[in-house]
């Protein structure tokens, strides 16, 4: 099934400053996030609650949180890690928390020292935490396409665990190829497996780029009938605990390629590119991205001098 409509979820602050060498300033943050949020993105993952001591880039959560500009129709999203960071998450406002845990038991135990089961005892709370509010409850589940430790993680595995959230709770669900091992055709699997039992969910695909085919496979996704999608400007990122995994899936990439095809993102291209140039000044590096090197498909340039028509 194809969508003429999709939502994209800006995830660079989070996901792409973590692991960076040099700690972003905060006012730089807010400003990116500022821009962000006046290109159409649906969401930007804007923080993460987490301890400093685990991730110090990020050790400005509340900073950012309250200082940033929230326009309407904007949804500002925070990743918690548990109950504590819930509570900081709540407190500034957050319109979504993100939830994350494992597929594989093994990187579950290396990216957050905690089983699959004991990560889901952990959510029981927070959900509870936030019941009789607006704010969205939504769980990622990182190697629901292959562990870099264990190898292959089976359908029933991810359907067995996005059940086992449903029950506790939680609204939506991300599926997260976190070390860039899925390949289309396992992922237009699994997307309609899970779509097929659960029409209705929120289902967001989150995809690195780590082997090339982060692009083709969330092609196969929206083909699947996948309408949400975690993507990184710049197609900065990358997990700590996946040993090879490079970045995310590049925003305007993403975005450039809905659009030659005329699926609707709500996204001002030239913004989203006039932000991804900022990024090498913020972080000391070149970016992966390559619409924001060659430009859209559309541009056209001055014929070179001397050349007859």
């Amino acid at each position: 099934m194809n969508v003429a409509t999709v939502e994209i979820n800006e995830v660079a602050p989070r996901d792409g400053f973590q692991i960076e060498a040099a700690f972003v300033p905060t006012q730089e943050k807010i400003r990116l996030i500022d821009a962000l949020s006046r290109t159409g993105v649906a969401r930007i993952e804007a923080t993460s609650f987490t301890s400093p001591r685990a991730i110090p880039n990020l050790h400005d959560a509340e900073a950012v949180m309250n200082t940033i500009e929230r326009l309407p129709g904007v949804g500002y999203v925070a990743l918690v890690p548990n109950e504590k960071g819930a509570e900081r998450a709540l407190a500034c406002r957050a319109d979504e928390l993100n939830l994350v845990l494992s597929a594989s038991d093994s990187h579950g135990l290396a990216n957050l020292r905690m089983t699959a089961a004991q990560s889901l005892e952990g959510f029981a709370n927070i959900v509870s935490l936030t019941r009789g509010s607006d704010v969205f409850v939504n769980a990622a589940i990182s190697t629901a396409f292959g562990c870099p430790f264990e190898g292959s993680v089976s359908t029933l595995r991810v359907l067995t665990l996005v059940e086992r959230l449903l029950a506790l709770g939680i609204q939506g669900v991300s599926l997260c190829d976190t070390t860039g091992v899925a390949d289309p055709r396992q992922v237009a699997e699994r997307c309609e497996a899970v779509l097929s039992r659960w029409p209705w969910l929120p289902l967001t695909l989150h995809f690195h780029d780590t082997r090339g085919m982060g692009l083709a496979n969330a092609l196969a996704a929206w083909q699947s009938g996948v309408t949400r999608f975690d993507a990184a400007l710049g197609g900065l990122g990358g997990c700590p605990y996946a040993p090879g995994a490079s970045g995310n899936i590049c925003s305007e990439d993403l975005v450039h390629l809905f659009a030659r095809m005329g699926v609707d993102t709500g996204v001002d291209l030239e913004r989203l590119i006039d932000a991804s140039k900022t990024l090498p000044g913020l972080i000391g590096h070149e970016t992966p991205g390559q619409v924001v090197k060659a430009g859209p498909a559309d541009r056209r340039y001055p014929q070179p001098a001397g050349v007859g028509r």
